[in-house]
C-alpha cells in the first residue's frame, strides 16, 4: 500500500491534531487586529471549543489505532 499500512490513522491524527491546536489558539490568542469588517474580532468561543474536542478525541483514537494495531 502507498506509504504504508497505517496511512489513515496518521492522517486522522494530523487532522485531528490540527483541528485542536488551530481552534483552542483561535480561542486563546485572537488577532492583534481586526481585517476588515467581513472578519469576527474573535473566534465564537462555543463552537471553538466543540471543534477542538473533537479534534482532540479524533487524535487521541488515531493514536490508540496506531498503538494497538
Amino acid at each position: 500500500m502507498f506509504l504504508g499500512d497505517d496511512l489513515l490513522p496518521l492522517l486522522v491524527l494530523a487532522f485531528g491534531g490540527a483541528l485542536f491546536a488551530g481552534s483552542l489558539l483561535a480561542v486563546v490568542k485572537p488577532p492583534e487586529r481586526q481585517l476588515d469588517d467581513a472578519h469576527l474580532e474573535r473566534a465564537p468561543v462555543g463552537r471553538s471549543l466543540v471543534y477542538a474536542l473533537i479534534g482532540l478525541v479524533a487524535a487521541i483514537w488515531a493514536i490508540a489505532s496506531l498503538v494497538s494495531g
